[in-house]
């Protein structure tokens, strides 16, 4: 996937390229699938591996990545087309082991975006929206986390929607919205005041009066992502552009599940970026005259990556089944994203570990994954959210206010 750096070559026999997918979950696939998914690798590793570190470190991003990515033909094989869980999984693990940020940009699009149009918008909204957004012709982001309002959104929302005849009349903030000082519509969720549920709509952004982004400076993760502040002041957005079939946050809750589970298959990704370019930094590495992928304790540390990564690839194996039966639940989805995120902060800090003073350089590549691990791990509700979602279907209780 990459080469690491200040690396001596090995002289010796040639060792095995390191393997991600121990227990080959990709065999799973069907050989057409396989293929799609072969296309992401080879996007990622000859397209997005060259360039992303230089526009991670400008907090820059990647738009020459647009047109190849269109030529790919997958915007149409996400949650918006009923794509399969276990296809579109593995592609999310894919764009992942490469580059989070660039990973996190499609899921956004593909995922949050498009799938809140697919799953609660009109027929008239879906033949509008989704064939433009499918070509990447138009991007989208999601607006849901508030600068006040992350984890309470159920219940909490501050943005506020009031019907106006044929128009709603939008005002608030949204913080932390990854794609939107460049996208083209952003997914609003508001408190209708009327009623006091909340309600979807897609906001042109740079058509509608009174909305504007700010772009969040000094990250220390996901620095291509280009997070935004939005602020709307009497934002006017048609009847026609609110989406019809989300009336209250259960329906935005529903989104939320779809691509909870794939934040679980980008946790998975992360490791298998982390693992293999450990693997290879270790076969490659001398010291004391020999790599030191040969000394016990960097085997150790090789084993318990690549026991977190095969557990967690597991784990959101059956998931996609499930899935693909038309059976998960929120409690399952959380379950996989709080132990994904978690057995992926393990491992990355292994892989560091393992690489050195190497392992804090962005051109070693495992410095970036490490740190947009962080990010990873909190996104999409955080891991004691996770838990307590979790622990209340097992015991029945809840420990929410």
């Amino acid at each position: 996937m990459y080469a690491s750096a200040n690396v001596i070559a090995h002289p010796h026999a040639e060792l095995p390229v390191p393997n991600g997918d121990f227990y080959d979950i990709k065999g799973m696939l069907t050989g057409d699938e396989r293929a799609i998914l072969e296309k992401v690798r080879t996007f990622n590793d000859t397209k997005v591996a060259p360039i992303i570190n230089d526009y991670w470190v400008r907090d820059a991003f990647p738009f020459e990545l647009i047109e190849p990515l269109k030529t790919l033909d997958i915007g149409r094989l996400g949650i918006a087309r009923g794509g399969r869980p276990l296809l579109t999984g593995l592609m999310a693990m894919e764009f992942m082991r490469t580059d989070p940020s660039f990973a996190t940009f499609y899921g956004v699009h593909t995922g949050l975006a498009m799938g809140s149009i697919a799953l609660l918008g009109s027929d008239e909204q879906k033949a509008k929206w989704l064939p433009p957004m499918e070509r990447f012709e138009i991007i989208g982001c999601f607006g849901l986390t508030e600068p006040l309002v992350g984890s309470g959104t159920g219940g909490g929302l501050l943005t506020t929607a009031k019907r106006d005849g044929d128009s709603w009349i939008l005002n608030g903030e949204k913080k932390w919205i990854g794609n939107a000082t460049w996208c083209d519509i952003s997914i609003i969720w508001a408190r209708d005041v009327d009623d006091n549920q909340v309600k979807g709509f897609i906001v042109e952004n740079k058509t509608t009066p009174g909305f504007r982004v700010e772009k969040i400076e000094n990250k220390m993760a996901l620095k291509v992502v280009q997070n935004g502040h939005i602020i709307m002041e009497n934002c006017r957005v048609p009847e026609a552009n609110r989406l019809q079939n989300a009336n209250t946050f259960r329906d935005t809750a529903l989104v939320l599940r779809e691509t909870r589970s794939g934040v679980g298959w980008a946790a998975t990704g992360i490791q298998m970026g982390a693992f293999e370019l450990a693997v290879r930094y270790a076969q490659t590495r001398l010291q004391f005259g020999k790599p030191i992928g040969a000394f016990q304790m960097m085997q150790d540390l090789i084993a318990r990556m690549l026991a977190n990564l095969t557990a967690s690839q597991a784990m959101m194996y059956r998931l996609a089944e499930i899935e693909e039966a038309g059976k998960l639940t929120d409690q399952e989805a959380s379950l996989a994203k709080a132990f994904t995120t978690q057995r992926m902060r393990e491992t990355v800090a292994w892989a560091r570990e393992l690489h050195g003073a190497n392992g804090i350089l962005v051109d070693s590549n495992i410095g970036r994954l490490f740190a947009d691990a962080e990010a990873i791990y909190s996104y999409e509700g955080t891991f004691q959210m996770q838990n307590l979602i979790v622990a209340k279907a097992a015991t029945g209780l809840s420990a929410f206010v």
